[in-house]
C-alpha cells in the first residue's frame, strides 16, 4: 500500500471519529437540555441549573441554555444572576422575543422600569398579539406613571376581550394609580359580573369602596373576598378598620390576629392591632405590638410617637421621651407631641424642662399662619392613624407573575404552581436560611455525598498521597464529615491502640498521621495535633512535599477544632478576635495561620488552604483580608461553591451588598441552594 493511500485512510478514520464525537456531544448536550427542561417544567430549579451549566460549559455559543437558566434563577427570585444569563442569550440570539421577556421582567423586579419597558416593547415587535407582553408593557408604564400609554396597552386588549376579568382587572389598578377613582370602581365592579370566585376582585373593589366613604359596601365586598379563601393580609387588615370605626372591637381584633398569621413581616398588622389594644386599655400587649411594628420598620417616626403615648400610660417616662423627641425632631410643627413630652418632665420632676416643652408649643400656637402652611405640607402633617392596606392585591393568575412558558414558547400558556417537600424543589428561596458561613473544608476517611454541589472536592497532592495507601482508608475532602455510629468509635479506638503498639516497635511518620486521624475522628483534636507534630519533624516526611501540605493542613484543621469545642465547653474564654486573657488563643490562631501559610507556599493551587484560612480571618472580623482570600481561592477553582458564598456573606457584611448578591448568585447556580433565601432577604 502506498503512503498517499495510507494517510488518506488514517484522515477518513480520523474525520469519522471526529463526527462521532461530535455526533454524541450534540446527543449528550440535546438530552442533558431536555433533562433540564424537565426539571425546569416541574420546579425543580436548583437541580435544572445544574443541567444547564454543563451545557453552557460544553457549548458556551448556545443562547438556549443562558435563556434557560434565567428562567430557573428568576423562579428563585435571583434576579442578578438572572440579568447575567439574559444578557448573554441575547447577545447570542438577539431574536427571540421571550429573553427580551424574560429580561424585560428581571428589570420589572430590580424597578428599572424604563428598560422594563424597552425590552417588553421589543418582545412585542417580534410578537405584537402577545398579552403577556402587552399587560406586562402596561404595568410597568403605569410604575412610571405613563397612565395614558398604559391604558392604550389594556384598551387594545380590552377591544379584542372586552369582558376579559384579568385586563378589566388591569384597568382597575392602573386606573388606582392614577387616583382616578370612579375609573376604578367601574373596572373592579365589571370584574365581579365576569369574575365572582375570584377573592382578589372582590379586594380591590372593597378597596375602592373604602376609599369612596362607602363603608357598608366595603365591609361586604372584603367579607365576601375572605369567604371565597383569600390569602392577603390586606383583605383582614382593612376589614378589621372598618369593624373598628364601627366599635366592634371583638371582630377588628379577630381580624388582625388573622393578618399577623398571614403576614408575620408586616409592620401595619402589627400596628394596626396596637391601635385597637391601646384603645381598650389593654396597654402591655399594645406596647408588644408597637416595638414588634418598630423592629420590622424603624423609619416610621409616627409608630413611635403611638408608642411614646402608650408607654406614658405604663408611666415608662424615660422611653417615653426618646420616642417624643424623636416625633418633634421629624414634625415640629406637631404641637401635641411637646405636650406628652412635658407631661412626661413633669413626672420625672423636671419641671423647668417640662415648662421649655409647653411654651414652645405656645410659641408655635401663636404662628398660626406659618403653621397652618405647615400642616398643609405631607413631611408636617403626620399620619398617626391606623394603616390602611392600599396595594392591590396580586390575582392567582399568571399575569402578575412570571410564566416560564411564555419565556420559552413566546405563547401564553398557564403555568401550575404544585407544591414540594423536597428541600431542593420549588421555591427554594422561601425557605429560612440562617446568615452564617459555610465551615471549614476538612480531610477525612468519612464524607457525606455532596448532592449538587459543583466545587471540586480534590487536589492532586491528595490524589498522590493516596496512591502511597500508606493509611487504612483514602482522603477526602469534605465540608460536612458522617456522624460516627457507636460502633465506629470504639473501631477508632481499637485503632489507635493497635497503632501505637506498633509505634513502640517502630518510628514511622506514617503511622503517627495515621493515629493522629483516628484521634480527630474520636474528636482528641490535642493528640491528633500532637502526632502531626511528630509527623512532621521527621527526616522522612520531610522528602514528600505532598505529605508536608497534607499533614500541615490537617493539623491546621484540627487546632481550630480544638479551640472551638474549648470554647463551647467554656475552658477557653476568647472573643470575635480569638484573643483570650492568657493570649493562648491568640496564639493558637496565628499558629493555624501559619499552617495554612506553609501549605499554600508549597502547594499554591491548594484552593481549600485558602478558604479555610479565609474562614478564620472572617471569624476575626478581618473581613478585607478573608475577601482577598476567598478570591485566591476561587482563582484556583471557578466553581467553589462554598467561597462563593462565604465572599458573598463577608462583602454583605462590609455593605458591598451589590457584589455580595453577585457571589451569592454564584453560589446558587453551584449548587448551595441556601443563598437564594439569602438573596431574596438582601436584595
Amino acid at each position: 500500500m502506498k503512503l498517499r493511500d495510507i494517510k488518506r485512510i488514517l484522515l477518513l478514520l480520523a474525520l469519522s471519529t471526529w463526527q462521532a464525537g461530535s455526533c454524541y456531544a450534540q446527543l449528550n448536550t440535546d438530552r442533558i437540555t431536555a433533562i433540564g427542561r424537565n426539571a425546569l417544567y416541574f420546579e425543580d430549579y436548583v437541580l435544572s441549573i445544574q443541567y444547564f451549566n454543563q451545557v453552557i460549559k460544553i457549548k458556551p455559543y448556545l443562547a438556549e441554555p443562558f435563556q434557560l437558566r434565567a428562567i430557573a434563577k428568576i423562579q428563585l427570585q435571583d434576579y442578578t444572576g438572572a440579568l447575567q444569563d439574559c444578557n448573554a442569550a441575547i447577545a447570542l440570539n438577539p431574536f427571540h422575543p421571550g429573553a427580551f421577556y424574560t429580561r424585560g421582567f428581571v428589570y420589572r423586579q430590580m424597578k428599572a422600569y424604563d428598560k422594563a419597558e424597552e425590552d417588553f416593547t421589543k418582545a412585542l415587535d417580534f410578537s405584537p398579539e402577545n398579552k403577556t407582553y402587552l399587560m406586562l408593557r402596561a404595568d410597568v408604564r403605569s410604575q412610571q406613571q405613563k397612565y395614558e400609554q398604559a391604558l392604550q396597552d389594556i384598551d387594545y386588549l380590552l377591544n379584542r376581550e372586552p369582558n376579559a376579568p384579568a385586563f378589566l382587572f388591569e384597568k382597575g389598578v392602573i386606573c388606582l394609580n392614577k387616583k382616578d377613582t370612579l375609573c376604578a370602581y367601574d373596572m373592579f365592579r365589571r370584574n365581579v359580573q365576569y369574575d365572582s370566585q375570584n377573592a382578589s376582585a372582590w379586594s380591590a373593589l372593597g378597596l375602592v369602596d373604602i376609599y369612596m366613604d362607602r363603608d357598608s359596601a366595603a365591609m361586604a365586598d372584603l367579607t365576601r373576598a375572605i369567604e371565597l379563601g383569600s390569602r392577603w393580609a390586606g383583605d383582614y387588615i382593612n376589614r378589621g378598620i372598618l369593624s373598628y370605626r364601627n366599635h366592634n372591637y371583638r371582630g377588628a381584633l379577630a381580624d388582625y390576629d388573622n393578618a399577623v398569621r398571614l403576614a408575620p413581616e408586616d409592620a401595619s398588622c402589627y400596628y394596626n392591632r396596637a391601635m385597637l389594644r391601646a384603645e381598650v386599655g389593654d396597654y402591655n400587649r399594645a406596647l408588644e405590638d408597637l416595638d414588634k411594628a418598630i423592629d420590622l420598620r424603624p423609619e416610621d417616626t409616627e409608630m413611635r410617637y403611638q408608642r411614646g403615648v402608650v408607654l406614658l400610660q405604663l408611666g415608662q417616662w424615660e422611653p417615653a421621651l426618646n420616642d417624643l423627641d424623636t416625633m418633634i425632631a421629624a414634625y415640629p410643627y406637631f404641637l401635641p407631641s411637646y405636650f406628652l413630652a412635658a407631661q412626661a418632665k413633669t413626672a420625672l420632676g423636671e419641671k423647668k424642662a417640662a415648662y421649655t416643652y409647653r411654651k414652645t408649643a405656645y410659641e408655635l400656637e401663636q404662628k398660626k399662619d406659618s403653621l397652618m402652611a405647615a400642616r398643609n405640607d405631607s413631611l408636617h402633617a403626620p399620619n398617626t392613624d391606623v394603616h390602611l392596606a392600599k396595594a392591590a392585591p396580586d390575582r392567582r393568575n399568571r399575569r402578575k407573575e412570571f410564566s416560564a412558558r411564555t419565556a420559552q414558547n413566546g405563547e401564553d400558556v398557564p403555568d401550575e404552581q404544585p407544591a414540594y417537600s423536597s428541600d431542593t424543589r420549588g421555591a427554594v428561596q422561601k425557605r429560612y436560611t440562617d446568615v452564617v458561613n459555610e465551615p471549614n473544608i476538612i480531610l477525612s476517611y468519612y464524607s457525606t455525598a455532596q448532592s449538587i454541589r459543583r466545587t471540586n472536592y480534590s487536589h492532586v497532592s491528595v490524589d498522590r498521597f493516596n496512591r502511597l495507601r500508606v493509611l487504612p482508608s483514602a482522603l477526602r475532602f469534605t465540608y460536612q464529615e458522617l456522624t460516627l455510629t457507636a460502633d465506629m468509635v470504639n473501631g477508632h479506638f481499637e485503632q489507635i491502640g493497635q497503632i501505637s503498639k506498633r509505634l513502640d516497635a517502630q518510628t514511622d511518620p506514617y503511622l503517627y498521621f495515621s493515629r493522629a486521624i483516628e484521634f480527630a475522628l474520636v474528636q482528641d483534636y490535642a493528640s491528633a495535633i500532637d502526632d502531626c507534630t511528630h509527623a512532621l519533624i521527621m527526616p522522612q516526611t520531610q522528602k514528600d512535599a505532598n505529605a508536608v501540605a497534607i499533614i500541615t493542613f490537617c493539623r491546621a484543621n484540627w487546632r481550630y477544632r480544638l479551640i472551638e469545642y474549648k470554647m463551647a465547653n467554656g475552658e477557653l474564654q476568647a472573643d470575635y478576635k480569638g484573643q483570650s486573657p492568657g493570649g493562648k488563643a491568640e496564639m493558637d490562631f496565628d499558629i493555624m495561620l501559619r499552617d495554612y501559610d506553609y501549605v499554600i507556599r508549597l502547594q499554591p493551587d491548594f484552593a481549600f488552604a485558602y478558604y479555610n484560612k479565609a474562614n478564620i480571618l472572617c471569624r476575626q472580623k478581618d473581613y478585607e483580608a478573608a475577601i482577598a482570600q476567598y478570591t485566591q481561592a476561587i482563582a484556583c477553582d471557578s466553581d467553589f461553591a462554598e467561597a462563593y458564598f462565604n465572599r458573598g456573606l463577608t462583602y454583605i457584611y462590609t455593605d458591598k451588598v451589590e457584589e455580595g448578591i453577585g457571589d451569592l448568585s454564584k453560589a446558587g447556580e453551584l449548587g448551595i441552594y441556601q443563598a437564594y433565601n439569602l438573596i431574596t432577604r438582601f436584595q
